[in-house]
């Protein structure tokens, strides 16, 4: 039977943004999906847990453990769903910290601004994703990149990830399945030494941790050029902890 990535994205993003990973890890014999998140209900945006429970729900359709593949917050959530006992392994790019912190509310801080933003939906500019996201594309790569993938974000789970709200990690649970961190170094949005932090905090448990830095990448890095490298080299770790091949 063969393996089973499942794909979580990131604020700003869709599943689309997957799309060459999926050819990628298919290639190597995986089924891939990457659902999107759950719709607003009754006019309430999905916040945090909501996400969770409906990545849960699609985990458990599935018939086997997942290889969970996140990016941004889909690298946190990633981490969260470890550690309810989901997934087979897990990889977290950019994976933004499970607390508060300066630098994320200092990243979020345009959008914190707007009154009520928490209910409504929110928009990065052209040259906030420019400066911040894809610094490393050029100005041609940066707007074609912005018209493809950039979509307003739910301003719930928006405010919930930079106020840390919901989304607290066990980096203590010595059950989890193996976890590996990437970062891009050159990422401003989740700088490569958050994740390292992220990385420390998780060898307080027995269960493999690996880290993984590509340096001269930006945020961007599972879709500016030179993604290949980053997927090869998750595929490659992925088939060490599972055995694939």
């Amino acid at each position: 039977m063969p393996r089973h990535a499942l794909f979580i994205h990131g604020i700003w993003l869709t599943p689309a943004i997957w799309e060459p990973f999926q050819r990628r890890f298919s290639a190597c014999g995986y089924r891939c999906s990457a659902p999107p998140w759950p719709p607003d209900q009754g006019g309430r945006q999905p916040g945090i847990s909501a996400l969770l429970d409906h990545y849960e729900a699609h985990i458990r359709n599935l018939g086997q453990p997942p290889l969970l593949i996140g990016h941004d917050l889909g690298g946190l959530l990633v981490q969260l769903l470890l550690n309810r006992g989901l997934g087979q392994a897990g990889i977290a790019i950019d994976p933004l910290p499970s607390r508060a912190s300066l630098a994320g509310l200092y990243g979020a801080w345009p959008w914190l601004l707007h009154w009520a933003g928490w209910r409504h939906l929110l928009y990065m500019t052209p040259q906030y994703f420019a400066r911040n996201m894809a610094q490393t594309l050029t100005p041609t790569q940066q707007n074609a990149a912005y018209a493809q993938h950039i979509v307003p974000a739910p301003g719930r789970v928006l405010f919930e990830a930079a106020l840390g709200l919901g989304k607290r990690v066990d980096f203590a649970n010595a059950e989890r399945a193996p976890l590996l961190l990437i970062a891009g170094g050159c990422a401003r949005i989740v700088r490569a030494s958050t994740v390292a932090a992220t990385y420390r905090h998780h060898r307080r448990s027995a269960a493999i941790t690996s880290f993984k830095q590509f340096p001269g990448y930006s945020h961007w890095l599972i879709a500016e050029p030179g993604w290949e490298r980053v997927a090869d080299y998750c595929i490659e770790w992925a088939q060490n902890q599972v055995g694939r091949f």
